[in-house]
């Protein structure tokens, strides 16, 4: 039987008892970002009341614990995502970081005019951008995976734009618009039967779902402290240790040198080769006690209980005359994102997020940072509930209550 994971672990979360506009608050809008335990928050308070200095730099006792509590949260993420060693680590701001990171060291120092970069037409922004920057830069020629009917990636069209000139490949692991779940290790092996690179984008998948990198095959991962219960401004990025080492560095100048002259510089080892300087070390430390509390829980039974709540979402919408759920259902896909966003027609996505937004309920409405993706569908925007653990069941059906009586107060007006 699975445990109800939100009754045990809500009151770890100060946010969420509260109010808005008189009502009891729902968050859905975890996508975007989560909420912060007790845990993370005494963490960053604990940092920066009792051992707040720079770290790497001082002989003295309060760097010497900064140093340790922020070496602590790098050993954390390495094992949360099943690295190797804690050295395949690099902090950075968050994942777009991290990608821009990939793009700016690695691809930009080994593409060459006509070689291929292979991403998908449901990439969020951060991970197309910056490909578009790079391609621009060094010639190559940037192609896009498409989407099938049902809302997954087309895995037939990825093995028909494979070929000897791909260099890379870069997809997200869960879709934050459709909600499908990528068959990371497949595309991977057929990716390196060609030789290419991968790099995996994990921000929507890490709060959910265990991961283990090496399994899944990529080179290069990346998330996000936020979407993970941490703190935002703090992301970070794994890579595979000989793909770290053979990438010249991403910015220069303390901390990630070795030996400076007035003519040259040598750089650091790993990590800190890729970390120019002061870190952002209360946010890593709180990153690292948001994974240890996650990991505590376990990933496999966050899962579990996301999948029961999935489901009760994506079939309450299905039961709103009008409105019409993005991507594969949870028959189809049960391993799919903890999330569901839907279109409804002749409302605007917007217009449905005030509404609900008086009734105290948080979601999401735009282009969720999908544009290309939008209109592939046919759409301007559309609006997403998102879920965690400590979703409850009373609030995604009050949540459809609110939304099934906002879409036809609309429709009455439009």
């Amino acid at each position: 039987m699975t445990t109800d994971l939100a009754t045990l672990h809500r009151p770890d979360f100060p946010l969420l008892d509260q109010q808005v506009h008189g009502q009891p608050l729902i968050y859905l809008d975890y996508a975007a970002t989560s909420q912060k335990p007790r845990v993370v928050i005494e963490a960053l308070e604990h940092y920066y009341s009792q051992d707040n200095a720079n770290v790497h730099r001082g002989a003295h006792s309060l760097s010497a614990r900064a140093t340790e509590a922020f070496e602590a949260a790098r050993a954390t993420t390495a094992r949360f995502v099943g690295a190797a060693d804690a050295d395949e680590i690099v902090f950075t701001r968050n994942a777009t970081e991290a990608i821009n990171l990939v793009a700016f060291t690695w691809a930009l120092d080994r593409l060459r005019p006509g070689d291929e970069i292979l991403t998908t037409a449901m990439e969020h922004h951060s991970n197309l951008v910056p490909w578009q920057l790079v391609a621009a830069r060094t010639g190559a020629v940037l192609r896009h995976v498409g989407v099938t009917a049902e809302g997954e990636l087309d895995l037939a069209d990825l093995q028909r734009q494979l070929g000897p000139r791909t260099r890379l490949v870069t997809l997200v692991h869960v879709s934050n618009t459709l909600g499908c779940l990528n068959p990371v290790a497949e595309v991977a092996a057929l990716a390196h039967g060609v030789g290419a690179r991968v790099l995996l984008d994990a921000c929507q998948s890490l709060p959910h779902l265990p991961i283990a990198a090496t399994s899944l095959g990529c080179d290069w991962l990346v998330g996000s402290s936020h979407k993970l219960c941490g703190p935002t401004g703090m992301g970070f990025l794994w890579g595979r240790r000989e793909l770290l080492e053979e990438a010249p560095p991403f910015l220069g100048g303390g901390e990630m040198i070795d030996e400076v002259f007035l003519d040259r510089s040598t750089w650091a080892a790993l990590p800190h080769k890729f970390e120019a300087g002061t870190p952002a070390i209360g946010e890593a430390i709180g990153m690292g006690a948001a994974l240890d509390y996650l990991s505590a829980i376990g990933l496999d039974r966050i899962h579990a209980w996301e999948q029961i709540l999935t489901r009760q979402l994506w079939d309450g919408l299905a039961r709103i005359k009008g409105v019409r759920p993005l991507g594969p259902d949870p028959v189809r896909q049960p391993d799919r994102g903890a999330l569901a966003a839907f279109a409804v027609d002749g409302v605007h996505a917007h217009d449905l997020a005030a509404l609900l937004d008086v009734e105290g309920i948080c979601i999401r409405s735009g282009h969720h940072c999908t544009q290309p993706l939008h209109r592939q569908l046919g759409l301007t925007a559309s609006a997403r509930a998102s879920l965690a653990f400590t979703t409850t069941p009373a609030e995604i059906e009050r949540f459809l209550e609110c939304l099934d009586d906002a879409v036809d107060r609309l429709r009455l007006h439009a």
